[in-house]
């Protein structure tokens, strides 16, 4: 069983121990999945907190019961019912009997599928995140108040992350910066 990085006095806040975590024991059992969400912009940069660890996973039986044992060998007490809602793939199953909370969305609002988000995904390591376009569509469709109240920061990080992804020549302020850092060094 792997190392645990929650405990009851700071339960609630997403670690990025927690994603490596996710994605070994995913990887073991060879899960289908995304990391979305606010957890998923975290682990491409984004300077914020969450409370829990966002997934969108492929809705298959067979994705299903491999998200079941890798999610009871990862320490989740996962229930017969939600065993059962995690197999047939209902849009979310939200899990907090485990060593953090963790949400299954497997009908991430504003994504059409699956498999057109994997085709976008950004690879960084061995975490599998939906694209930031993904995330940030997602937000937007959701339609809740705690994500639309992220989205001006999001968008400003998508355009900063594109523009690095693309190697973008740098602002004079940029580079200025630099020069006068330079100097005082």
């Amino acid at each position: 069983m792997l190392k645990k990085t929650m405990n009851e006095n700071n339960r609630g806040y997403f670690q990025p121990q927690q994603a490596l975590e996710v994605a070994e024991v995913f990887s073991k059992y060879g899960v289908e999945y995304l990391f979305i969400g606010k957890s998923g912009a975290i682990l491409l940069g984004y300077p914020a907190s969450t409370q829990d660890v966002d997934l969108f996973p492929l809705k298959s039986e067979a994705n299903g019961n491999r998200i079941v044992a890798a999610l009871r060998d990862l320490g989740f007490d996962i229930s017969e019912k939600e065993s059962s809602e995690i197999v047939r793939g209902i849009d979310f199953v939200q899990i907090k009997t485990g060593p953090f909370d963790l949400d299954l969305v497997f009908a991430p609002d504003g994504i059409e599928s699956f498999e057109k988000a994997k085709e976008r995904m950004i690879m960084v390591g061995d975490f599998p995140i939906a694209n930031l376009r993904d995330i940030i569509a997602s937000k937007k469709a959701s339609g809740r108040e705690k994500d639309l109240n992220d989205l001006p920061l999001l968008e400003d990080f998508q355009e900063e992350f594109e523009k690095k992804m693309r190697g973008e020549p740098k602002t004079a302020l940029e580079i200025a910066l630099e020069k006068t850092k330079n100097f005082t060094d």
